[in-house]
């Protein structure tokens, strides 16, 4: 059969010279000359997916002369084959090819077309017209198709793609079925601050919400999606936004750089919340920790304080309920400890999105598994839902490439997987490009519509996709050695875990007992952010150090020499608490040399000191001075947390004692003896006295 394709030139050359080139040898050295600097692209090829055996499809695109120089002699050409596509393998494969000699066969004198001398610089526009049936297109699938430029016959560059072919269904034959897809797209960023206060450490987040901003594209994505897309944001980012409404500040080498509040960031957020407002939203672990780093270093309490702060600041933020049940962990990647940390967590995590190297099918499949899969965590079951690496990658493409090929390869694609063979029930399929993602806001706009329109596609939000009796069986969760090396390590962990304690200690103590108000500023020291910027973590973690010091050091003693008033008795302790809520706390005391000064802490252990903020608090310790001792001694005095644990520096108190021992005590005794015999002596003479008086007296009345 004869393909005849009707081909058009439509002239857009510049009026340069044109030098001529004769063929053979002359002809072979200018091929090697422009082989890479001769570019030919496709523009449109229109309808997106044919599906009678007349329609006309149009095919155009443009020829560009960059190599510096004239050139003649070139022919466009359209290529392709009748051979459709067997799998995805092949057509990965025939993408990735390079050479020219493996492109499809047919070409023929009717199928290309001359283009008169293109000058350097200058550019010509090509157009061809076929049917299905002059490409002689016999069933539904995906085709390959080419366009090539050659000169004196030998091809220079290509431009390869595909084209979909969806004639009706014939009769007795069982219809394609219509597969699920789901997108999950991520709105992930890092921490932008080390504290909950106005300090940024970077003023990152400015640029990256305005213009061309990463986090400004992701809102013009949201602001077309369809409803049906579900998205993943990250709490801390839309705090460090909240923050930046108002004056804030940034670290820089010299000191700190006073900021105006930023009009964009409160744009940018009204945006996020007027676009999402009726999409499936779901919110990482605050500050998105490096959960499987948390399970493998000790840090098991981070997790689920990171479920419950994220899920509280994403519905305060965003003014509608906001679940963290659906997990996505760093690099879609996570172990059996990780998935049990997020299962057992109160905000229990069922679901978690996953790579397919993480769970791959076991044995391999040769078609596309199902997204759905189930897991075992100490909690019970747990959903797998698995990405498509290939259709994943193709909105977030890591190569420059047009919207159309980006768009044609989805539809192969899918039309392939509809099409492999024994599939005849609908499957699951999921979208999830890298977490960080660079977005292109038409290329994803164009993708996610086309999605939209194909027969063979239903987009559905996330969490309505379940594992069903399509589900391949996989290898369990494949966390490998390379996978630990990525995690945040244990060097970098370890003063992470000592803030951490100390910041458990600043909650333990205040009366309402309510979360360590550096629960934030901990979870943003572990977020997956920093694992290949471990240098701008630990200058966080050094920041969120100092901050929990400072506040430890606000609750004080006073200063000076206490007095023991006699060999034992009550000494008064005072600590200031310079916070403004008040704290219960303990205090232990502990003497430095028992020969000299013994401390009763008996009641010190059950009795706490509660004190007011802004105000000081006394205990009485009772310590006893040991006999024939004299002098100042000293003791250790700590402050405690209700379960005993030491709350800031111990302090050394100088005790000095006034009683009197030995010797002193029996002279001061026969004193105290002879001046109760003279008061006795006194007591018998005045008593003398009087009688004789009275006697006297008697005398001289009876004489009278």
């Amino acid at each position: 059969m004869r393909v005849i394709v009707k081909a058009t030139l439509i002239a857009a050359l510049l009026a340069f010279p044109v030098v001529a080139t004769a063929p053979g040898a002359a002809a072979t050295s200018t091929v090697q000359a422009i082989r890479q600097t001769l570019d030919v692209s496709i523009s449109s090829i229109s309808p997106e997916v044919p599906t009678s055996p007349t329609d006309v499809i149009k095919f155009t695109g443009t020829v560009r002369n960059n190599t510096g120089a004239p050139q003649s002699a070139l022919r466009v050409r359209l290529r392709y084959t009748p051979q459709k596509f067997t799998d995805r393998a092949t057509m990965a494969a025939y993408q990735d090819d390079q050479n020219n000699a493996t492109l499809p066969y047919n070409v023929s004198a009717s199928s290309g077309m001359d283009i008169p001398a293109l000058a350097a610089g200058a550019q010509a526009r090509w157009e061809f017209t076929a049917t299905p049936v002059q490409l002689n297109y016999r069933s539904f699938g995906a085709y390959p198709i080419a366009v090539d430029v050659a000169q004196y016959g030998v091809p220079l560059t290509s431009q390869r793609t595909y084209l979909t072919y969806a004639p009706p269904t014939p009769p007795n034959t069982p219809k394609l079925p219509r597969n699920k897809l789901a997108v999950a797209l991520p709105v992930i960023d890092q921490p932008h601050r080390a504290t909950d206060g106005s300090l940024f450490v970077d003023d990152e987040l400015s640029e990256s919400i305005s213009g061309k901003g990463r986090l400004a594209d992701l809102a013009r994505v949201a602001q077309t999606a369809p409803k049906s897309v579900s998205w993943f944001v990250e709490p801390s980012l839309l705090d460090d936004l909240t923050a930046m409404k108002s004056n804030y500040q940034v670290k820089t080498k010299d000191g700190v750089e006073q900021k105006p509040a930023s009009a964009e960031a409160g744009t940018w957020l009204t945006t996020m919340r007027t676009a999402l407002a009726a999409s499936p939203v779901f919110a990482v672990p605050y500050a998105d920790p490096d959960v499987t780093a948390l399970a493998h270093q000790g840090l098991d309490a981070q997790p689920g304080r990171a479920l419950a702060l994220g899920r509280q600041k994403a519905t305060s933020l965003l003014g509608r309920e906001v679940r963290t049940n659906v997990n996505w962990p760093p690099a879609g990647r996570l172990d059996a400890d990780a998935l049990d940390l997020l299962s057992v967590s109160e905000d229990r995590v069922d679901t978690v999105l996953l790579d397919s190297g993480n769970l791959p099918p076991q044995p391999p499949v040769p078609f596309t598994p199902d997204a759905a899969a189930r897991l075992d965590s100490v909690n019970g079951p747990v959903t797998a839902l698995v990405a498509d690496p290939g259709l994943s990658a193709l909105f977030e493409p890591e190569t420059s490439t047009s919207v159309l090929l980006s768009t044609r390869r989805l539809i192969a694609e899918t039309a392939m997987i509809a099409a492999e063979p024994g599939q005849t029930s609908p499957r699951s399929l999921l979208v999830a490009p890298s977490r960080r993602w660079n977005p292109n806001p038409t290329l994803v706009t164009a993708l996610l519509r086309t999605a939209g329109k194909l027969p063979w596609l239903q987009l559905t939000p996330l969490e309505s996709i379940r594992p069903t009796k399509l589900a391949v069986p996989r290898a369990g969760l494949t966390y490998t050695e390379q996978d630990r090396k990525d995690e945040l390590s244990k060097k970098y962990l370890a003063p992470v875990k000592e803030v951490a304690a100390k910041a458990e200690l600043t909650s333990s103590i205040t009366s309402a007992k309510t979360p360590s108000s550096f629960d934030a500023a901990v979870l943003r020291l572990t977020s997956s952010a920093w694992r290949n910027h471990t240098r701008a973590g630990r200058a966080a973690t050094k920041l969120v150090s100092a901050a929990v010091t400072e506040r430890i050091e606000k609750i004080t003693f006073s200063d000076g020499p206490r007095t023991l008033a006699g060999s034992s008795g009550a000494v008064p302790i005072s600590v200031k608490n310079s916070l403004t809520v008040p704290i219960t706390l303990y205090i232990d005391v502990k003497s430095n040399d028992q020969e000299l000064l013994r401390v009763d802490d008996s009641e010190l252990k059950t009795k706490p000191l509660v004190i007011g903020g802004g105000q000081s608090g006394t205990v009485q310790v009772t310590m006893n001075a040991v006999p024939g001792t004299s002098g100042d001694a000293t003791v250790t005095v700590q402050l405690q947390t209700a379960d005993h644990k030491p709350y800031g520096k111990p302090q050394r108190l100088t005790i000095r004692t006034t009683g009197y021992t030995g010797i002193a005590s029996v002279i001061v005794g026969a004193a105290l003896t002879v001046m109760l015999a003279a008061v006795v002596t006194r007591v018998l003479r005045r008593r003398s006295e009087r009688k004789l008086a009275r006697a006297a007296k008697t005398r001289e009345s009876e004489s009278v």
